[in-house]
């Protein structure tokens, strides 16, 4: 719960620095989506898949048990994958607009619709950013834009608590894993089918890919405190 209920506070940091400017500095946001997807897919395949594997295997044997994580990470990605394809791009929580684009011709209630829903897909500190710069720009009210972006952050804990009340009784080993297969699919799709091409889409290549190396040893070198 402490760990989740950082992760969530963190997006409110996020939030307040997104509006130090009125222009989008397009090599901090490459950095950071690389970072969020340096992040996202190291631990993708360093951590969720490898423990989902790792809970299959405690229940069939290492070929079935690996088999059925691949089935899992792979269904992750379709799901994910038919979500995105549903639904509109003003709605899509994986959407990321420059500050610029968001202007008094876009739809106000779109926009505070679309930065709520950002918290689902982008995460932390490039979450704040991204879920307060349209709310802000759909309401002109920067209080307003940074306290739904902390409200957002705190679904993280949130789901935690709920998952420890409700579902905690229902999890084995084998929900335990094909969950994980399925997020670690997940995660790894929204990082190469929006965080990366977005971090890389302003002419900024060379910040996307060390914004994701970054990304990639901050999450490695938080891994290894819990070993």
């Amino acid at each position: 719960m402490g760990l989740t209920l950082f992760a969530g506070l963190a997006t409110g940091i996020g939030s307040a620095l997104a509006f130090f400017t009125k222009q989008t500095n397009v090599k901090f946001l490459s950095v950071a989506l690389g970072l969020a997807a340096g992040v996202m897919i190291y631990v993708s395949f360093m951590e969720i898949f490898t423990k989902g594997q790792e809970s299959l295997i405690s229940i069939f044997n290492e070929r079935e048990g690996t088999f059925w994580t691949i089935v899992a990470f792979f269904g992750g990605m379709l799901l994910i994958g038919i979500i995105d394809r549903l639904v509109p791009t003003i709605g899509n929580p994986h959407t990321v607009y420059k500050v610029e684009d968001l202007d008094e011709t876009h739809n106000k209630s779109g926009l505070v619709r679309m930065g709520i829903l950002t918290a689902i897909a982008i995460h932390n500190i490039p979450e704040g950013i991204a879920v307060s710069i349209p709310v802000y720009y759909g309401t002109g009210d920067k209080k307003k834009a940074f306290l739904y972006s902390f409200l957002s952050g705190l679904s993280e804990p949130l789901g935690g608590l709920v998952t420890f009340l409700l579902l905690g009784r229902f999890f084995n080993e084998l929900a335990f894993g094909l969950t994980f297969g399925l997020v670690a699919g997940i995660m790894v799709f929204i990082s190469l089918d929006q965080l990366l091409p977005t971090s890389g889409k302003y002419g900024e290549h060379h910040f996307s890919i060390y914004g994701l190396v970054a990304g990639m040893m901050v999450m490695a070198a938080s891994l290894l405190l819990f070993i």
